[in-house]
């Protein structure tokens, strides 16, 4: 869990100004397509939706969508040292104040109030998960696309990740479209944590902005001190404001199950990724990337390999540190734009090759006794996830390694994370870990492959 206070200074706005951020990919839903969807929004607390979503939810009015809103707690721990008003006090003046933002943004009849206790809403999952059911049940396919707008679910708040574990669950279980949206991330964060780069940029309008402000600025007992005695003082700095008042919003977006995304899908979006930029995930100069080569490395139980095969080497930075401790490589990726970079890196490993390949469809003859997937199983379907898994299987020698290496986080546009990559691994193998290591931001776990007495049962 991140630990962070909302006085501390953070990150400034003008490093994420200088990242890139303005420059990722925009929501792919146009104002005829919002027309047509139902949108349930979850908040924890009151403006968090002003702060995360505004613009967002000004669109979606303004487009003609359904929206409903569900505000979690009044937010009445915002100042748990106030000498003036107390929590009871603070919670009635924060009802009024989102009743306020949500009659500027036209929703004053579209929202509904859980009335459960500030940062303890992790001790009330199920009734949070119970009341998004109903609302979600209401809404038949005649009614709309479902989309679930949440906040993001590694924000660092215990309030707003658990807003978005539940967020996430619903949209998995009922196939919905999922939009989270970062607030305190803006503050811990720094654009080297590289979640971001995955994520979907909203541009507001000048409409859209006018509207945010007006909503955030009915939020006073945030922005405005109490008192001006000690434990009043004002909650939201206006270095931390900075970041919501850009000309977009950011989301991390994962689309409503309309269809199976599948490999070959994802050797076209890999492939125009890579061709548009050398480097696109920043393997070469992110630091969370060098680190994790360094513990993917770590993790393997062996020094030598005879014969390694990688699965998804995008442009080969770990290719070549594999290579190193491989006999024989072999690199595979979907994009031939990936590859071609993957095949200069290797060049001077006479026993290394990078090959375009779409696994699992694709697969290369032989045996290996180390395979690594890192950072491409839920680029698949389930189905061809599990045939991935059948194949590593067949062609990993006795006592070989599996090692998986996967983001926790949510995979804008594809069915799976990473953490459903695993769990699918261990119940298809039905072989045992030796070894996980999970943080934040990735888990990273391997696989020996039993001996001829020991051959492990698939599913």
């Amino acid at each position: 869990m991140v630990t962070f206070s909302h006085a501390d200074a953070g990150t400034d706005e003008a490093v994420w100004a200088g990242s890139g951020l303005d420059t990722i990919g925009e929501l792919p839903l146009d104002p005829a397509e919002l027309a047509g969807m139902v949108f349930v929004v979850l908040v924890a607390h009151p403006d968090d939706e002003s702060l995360g979503a505004g613009g967002l939810l000004a669109r979606l009015v303004s487009a003609g969508a359904h929206v409903e809103v569900l505000l979690c707690s009044a937010g009445e721990a915002s100042h748990p040292d106030s000498p003036t008003t107390t929590p009871e006090q603070l919670a009635a003046v924060r009802r009024e104040e989102f009743a306020a933002a949500m009659a500027a943004f036209g929703l004053a009849d579209s929202w509904h109030f859980l009335g459960l206790p500030d940062s303890a809403l992790a001790g009330h999952r199920a009734v949070i998960a119970r009341r998004l059911a109903e609302m979600l049940s209401r809404r038949s396919e005649a009614d709309g696309t479902l989309v679930i707008v949440a906040p993001y679910r590694a924000d660092g708040h215990i309030d707003h990740d658990t807003l978005g574990a539940v967020a996430a669950e619903a949209a998995e279980a009922g196939g919905h479209g999922l939009l989270e949206y970062p607030i305190w991330y803006w503050l811990w964060a720094t654009p080297e944590d590289s979640a971001w780069r995955s994520w979907t940029r909203l541009p507001l309008s000048p409409g859209e902005l006018r509207a945010k402000r007006e909503a955030l600025h009915a939020h006073a007992s945030q922005l405005l001190p109490l008192s001006d005695r000690p434990g009043d003082e004002v909650l939201l700095s206006e270095q931390f404001l900075a970041h919501f008042a850009r000309p977009f919003e950011v989301f991390a977006w994962r689309p409503p199950v309309t269809g199976r995304r599948s490999a070959r899908d994802a050797e076209a979006v890999f492939d125009a990724l890579h061709r548009s930029s050398e480097d696109p995930w920043g393997y070469e100069d992110s630091w969370y990337e060098q680190r994790k080569r360094r513990l993917t490395l770590a993790a393997l139980p062996e020094q030598k390999y005879d014969a390694g095969l990688e699965a998804g080497c995008s442009i080969g930075t770990l290719s070549a540190e594999l290579a190193q401790c491989c006999g024989r490589l072999l690199a595979v990726d979907a994009s031939a734009a990936a590859v071609a970079r993957a095949a200069g890196r290797l060049a001077r490993f006479p026993g290394a090759e990078a090959r375009q390949l779409i696994l699992p469809e694709q697969w290369p003859e032989g045996s290996f006794d180390l395979v690594v997937v890192s950072e491409m199983g839920y680029y698949l379907a389930p189905a061809e996830l599990a045939e991935l898994f059948t194949r590593i299987s067949a062609s990993l020698l006795p006592g070989g390694t599996l090692l998986l290496c996967h983001w926790r986080h949510p995979v804008a546009g594809w069915e799976l994370d990473g953490e459903a990559v695993h769990a699918l691994a261990r119940r298809h193998l039905r072989w045992p870990s030796a070894g996980v290591y999970r943080e934040r931001d990735f888990v990273l776990e391997t696989f020996i492959a039993p001996g001829p007495d020991l051959t492990g049962t698939r599913a």
